[in-house]
Parts: C-alpha cells; sequence; structure tokens
C-alpha cells in the first residue's frame, strides 16, 4: 500500500474495541485496525498474531495480512502461545480434577504446554499438604511441570514461574477465584501500573468492552485473562480422546489392538497400568466421562453446511 513506504511487521500486543496495538520487529508501538475486507473473509485478528501493517504514523495503522498462527485459544482469544499456567485451587473454590483435566485437554488440543500452578495451599492441614504432594507428584509423573510449595506464593514458587515466563509468550488460566490475578501481582508488583497505562492509552470514552493485551512480565509476555469454571463442549471424535492425555498415548503402544480406546477392549494395556496404581483412576474416571460425552454427542456439521 502506498508504495510499501510504511510497511512493517509485528505482533498484536492488544485489542480493544476493533482496534489493534502492534508492537513492530523494530519497537514502534501502533494502533491499527483491520481491513475491511477482513469481516468478508471471516478473519479474526487476535492478540499475539504475527501481522503486516500499514503504518503512516502511529495511530492510524491497518494491518494488511494475518500470517499462519501456531495454535490459538478461544477463551481467551490469544494465538501463538507457548504456555498456559493454570492457576488451580486446592481450596475455595474445592479442588476439581476433572476441572484440572478438561482444562489440560483444551491446552492439549490447542498443543499449548500446560503448567499447574496450586494456590490457596496455605489452607491445606498438615495432612492434606501430604495429599497433595502427592497429587502434584502424580501429575508430574505424567510430565506436567508442577509448581506446589506449602506457602502458595513463595519466593521459590515465584522464582520457577519467572523462569517459565522468560523468553515465552504465556496465559494464565484459572476457574474464577483460583488466585490467577494474584498469582500475576505477585509475578508483577507493577502490573496494575502497567495496566492502568496502558488502559488510558486505549480507553476511548464510554467504550468498556474487554480488553484482551499482552504484558511484559520477567523477561516474557503474559495474555491477563478472564477466569473459566469448565469446558463443557469438545468437538472431536470420541476414539482421538486418548492421545491428548499422555500417560495413555504412552501406554496404549502396548495394548492388545490397534485402535483400542480403552473402555472394554481386551488386552488394554491402560486399564492394566489404572489396576495397577501406575495411572492415576481420577484420570482414567475423567477420560470415561469425557469419552461417553462425545461418543453421544450428535454431529452437528449438517447444520453447519447450510
Amino acid at each position: 500500500m502506498k508504495g510499501g513506504v510504511d510497511v512493517a511487521e509485528g505482533q498484536i500486543r492488544q485489542s480493544l474495541s476493533g482496534f489493534y496495538d502492534v508492537m513492530t520487529d523494530s519497537g514502534r508501538l501502533v494502533r491499527t485496525r483491520a481491513r475491511g475486507n477482513f469481516r468478508n473473509r471471516k478473519i479474526t485478528p487476535l492478540v499475539g498474531d504475527r501481522v503486516v501493517i500499514d503504518a503512516p504514523n502511529d495511530h492510524e495503522g491497518y494491518i494488511l495480512e494475518v500470517k499462519p498462527r501456531r495454535n490459538s485459544l478461544v477463551r481467551p482469544p490469544v494465538a501463538n502461545v507457548d504456555q498456559a499456567i493454570v492457576a488451580t485451587a486446592v481450596r475455595q473454590p474445592a479442588f476439581s480434577t476433572n476441572l484440572l483435566d478438561r482444562q489440560l485437554l483444551a491446552l492439549e488440543i490447542a498443543d499449548i504446554e500446560p503448567v499447574i500452578y496450586l494456590t490457596k495451599t496455605d489452607l491445606l492441614t498438615a495432612a492434606e499438604q501430604t495429599e497433595f504432594a502427592g497429587i502434584a507428584a502424580a501429575y508430574r509423573k505424567i510430565g506436567y511441570q508442577v509448581v506446589y510449595t506449602a506457602e502458595p506464593f513463595s519466593a521459590a514458587a515465584l522464582k520457577e514461574v519467572d523462569d517459565l515466563l522468560a523468553g515465552k509468550v504465556s496465559v494464565i488460566m484459572g476457574q474464577t477465584g483460583a488466585g490467577k490475578s494474584t498469582l500475576l501481582n505477585h509475578v508483577a508488583p507493577d502490573l496494575k501500573l502497567a495496566t492502568g497505562e496502558i488502559s488510558a492509552a486505549l480507553n476511548r470514552g464510554k467504550h468498556t468492552t474487554r480488553r484482551v493485551q499482552l504484558l511484559a512480565v520477567a523477561g516474557g509476555l503474559i495474555a491477563d485473562t478472564p477466569g473459566f469454571s469448565s469446558y463443557d463442549t469438545f468437538s472431536m471424535d470420541a476414539r482421538s480422546l486418548g492421545k491428548y492425555f499422555r500417560e495413555f498415548r504412552r501406554a496404549s503402544v502396548d495394548c492388545r489392538f490397534r485402535g483400542c480406546v480403552h473402555v472394554n477392549e481386551p488386552g488394554c494395556a491402560v486399564k492394566a497400568l489404572v489396576e495397577s496404581g501406575d495411572i492415576l483412576q481420577s484420570r482414567y474416571d475423567n477420560y470415561l466421562q469425557l469419552y461417553q460425552t462425545l461418543k453421544n454427542q450428535k454431529p452437528n456439521y449438517r447444520k453447519s453446511e447450510k
């Protein structure tokens, strides 16, 4: 556009009310809008997208192209995410393996590396501390990074998070009340100030549309995201579910039948490991519940074809 003089590449750092703040590769922060034909082409830019923009100045740029995404989330609407830190309360709200496993499943499907951060651990009794240490160890054995300390925001725990954030695009997720905002404020004590500054720069009078943004924290970028309470729907063939449970995927190579779905088949290596205690019973129960839900789901492709 205009001979390409003002064309630049960058990353969307924030969206609000149809405006997108793009940090160019040369370090300019440019407020942009999407091209008019994006809507017709069903293209919705997301925070985290790599984009090509026309930027004659810092206030009136246009997004010309959205580069292919590595992955994306719906809640929050963020693209090209490296990892998600799942703030998981052990109390208030009550700990739920079902919710945690659904969150992990959603991230596995999106190809985003999960990190489990257990919060409100100071509310546990000594016996419960031991119980949750066992749960943390079990999820580590599956292959997940778990941050768990008796004090929920200890220096050791926060150092672990800082190391995880460096050089990555992260989202912090969690059920409402799980403590993700508290975690963010511990990781970045000046976060409120930074959020306020960005908000002031982008707020336009009466608009109160929810902002989505990437914030610079601990040498990386974090999307501050609204809490969620559950993942209710997954669109996939029930037979594919097992490949998103890491320990099932590893064990399935030893199942007697190829294509074993680990429900009623004889010679199932997954069920054998559940019986021996090497796979968590709660993980298997949650898998079965999800499997049945997916199996009973009526396909809705006909509806969408109309």
